[in-house]
C-alpha cells in the first residue's frame, strides 16, 4: 500500500517587473539537496542552474519562463520561495565598514527585503531628436554569461554582448526596428555607431535597474561605531 502524499501549501506573490501575480510553493527536500550541492560548489554556472531549477518546479503559474525573467524578478522569487521553505528570518554576517574586519550577526526579516527602484530609471534611451531606443532587461542567464560590471573597464568587451541582447527595438515617428530581426553584427556596428554621451545613457540603464536591496544598521562591538550597510542582490544575502 503506498504511502500517503504531504500536502504543500500554495502561496502569492507580485512580480517586481509587471506586478502580475504568481503563484508558488515552497522547495522540498530534493529541491534543496540540489541547491546545497551547488552551493557548495562556488561555482556560479552549477548554482545558477540550480536556482532556475528550484524556480522552474515551485512556481506553479503556467506560462511563466524562468530563463525570461529579469534578474530583480528572479531573485525577489527566489527569496521568497527560500523564506517560505526554511524560515522567514535569514542570518548574515555583515562586516562593519569603520574597521573592515569585524563581522556583527545580523538577523534580517524576510519581508523587509523588497526590490528598490530608481525613481531616475527608464528603458526609453534618447539617441537624438528622432531616434530612440527601447532596452529589455538582462535575464540570469545573459548576466552570469557577462560577468557584468560597469564599473570594471576591463569586462567593456565582455559586457558589449549583454548591452547588445538587451537592446529590444529602434524607433522612430515612422518606423521601428526590432533587433530580433537583425544580426548580432548589425546590432554590434549599430552600437559601436555611437558616441560617448549617447553609451553613457545606456550604462545608466544597467546602474540605475530595479534591484534587490535592503539597509541595515550595525554597531561594531569593538569600536562602538554604527554604521549603514546596503546589501543588494541575492549574492550578498547569502554570502
Amino acid at each position: 500500500m503506498p504511502l500517503p502524499k504531504i500536502a504543500t501549501p500554495t502561496y502569492e506573490l507580485e512580480l517586481p517587473s509587471t506586478g502580475k501575480t504568481v503563484q508558488y510553493r515552497p522547495f522540498l527536500v530534493k529541491e534543496e539537496k540540489l541547491l546545497v550541492i551547488a552551493l557548495e560548489s562556488e561555482d556560479n554556472k552549477q548554482i545558477t542552474t540550480a536556482i532556475k531549477a528550484v524556480l522552474k518546479a515551485c512556481v506553479l503559474t503556467k506560462g511563466i519562463k524562468v530563463e525570461s525573467l529579469p534578474t530583480f524578478d528572479i531573485e525577489y522569487l527566489f527569496l521568497n520561495i527560500r523564506g517560505k521553505s526554511v524560515g522567514e528570518e535569514l542570518d548574515v554576517n555583515i562586516v562593519c565598514p569603520d574597521d573592515e574586519t569585524t563581522e556583527v550577526a545580523v538577523k534580517i526579516d524576510l519581508d523587509d527585503i523588497q526590490v528598490q527602484r530608481d525613481e531616475n530609471h527608464t528603458n526609453q534611451i534618447k539617441l537624438d531628436d528622432s531616434l530612440m531606443m527601447e532596452m529589455k532587461y538582462p535575464s540570469l542567464d545573459e548576466f552570469i554569461k557577462s560577468n557584468f560590471d560597469f564599473n570594471d573597464k576591463n569586462q567593456m568587451d565582455q559586457s558589449f554582448q549583454l548591452i547588445a541582447s538587451c537592446i529590444d527595438k529602434v524607433y522612430n515617428e515612422e518606423e521601428a526596428w526590432a533587433t530580433a530581426d537583425c544580426t548580432k553584427r548589425e546590432v554590434n556596428d549599430f552600437l559601436e555607431s555611437m558616441n560617448s554621451n549617447q553609451f553613457k545613457e545606456i550604462e545608466t540603464f544597467f546602474t540605475t535597474m530595479p534591484k534587490l536591496s535592503h539597509t541595515i544598521s550595525v554597531t561594531n562591538p569593538k569600536t562602538k561605531v554604527k554604521s549603514d550597510v546596503v546589501l543588494e542582490g541575492l549574492a550578498a544575502f547569502f554570502a
